[in-house]
């Protein structure tokens, strides 16, 4: 349930949470709907709400001009690594036009997700119907009333009140 349900749900939530403090980006993907795909990745890169995992190191590594010994634990942290300059261009910006693939959010290597595929299928969908059924949606409270899961494992809103005319 977590990697499959919580996952979806959280990101959905959190993600038109960021389009509605973005009535620009918002507007954007609502006038040119083309562009969700693009728009569906960078919001799981801004957002990753899965952040920190932990890792084991194999064998001695060197990193950034330290050594890793092995069998080390190694904190790895997705939302830096979405948020690292080199790699993004003012990464802690949502841009829907950015392309953003190549983010981390669905892990890496042997620990990649095994339903990306399907995770990005679904939030596509969920964010175009979002869209479409309720063009005038907005936050029924003010942005910082919104309640974020930053004690949990998987990041994201206890609630999300919004309201349409």
């Amino acid at each position: 349930m977590l990697a499959g349900h919580e996952t979806t749900a959280n990101m959905l939530a959190l993600g038109t949470f960021a389009l509605l403090e973005n009535p620009e980006q918002l507007a954007e993907l609502r006038a040119h709907s083309e562009l969700l795909p693009d728009a569906t990745e960078e919001l799981l890169r801004y957002l990753s709400i899965g952040d920190i995992f932990y890792r084991y190191a194999t064998e001695d590594i060197e990193l950034g001009g330290e050594t890793i010994g092995k069998g080390s634990t190694v904190v790895v942290s997705l939302l830096a690594a979405n948020h690292d300059p080199k790699r993004f261009d003012n990464p802690d910006t949502l841009d829907i036009h950015r392309k953003a693939r190549g983010h981390l959010s669905f892990g890496h290597g042997v620990h990649q997700c095994l339903g990306q595929q399907l995770a990005r299928i679904e939030m596509r969908a969920g964010f175009e119907g979002l869209l479409r059924r309720f063009p005038t949606m907005r936050l029924a409270v003010s942005a910082s009333e919104v309640k974020l899961k930053t004690d949990m494992n998987i990041y994201g809103v206890h609630a999300l009140l919004v309201t349409w005319v």
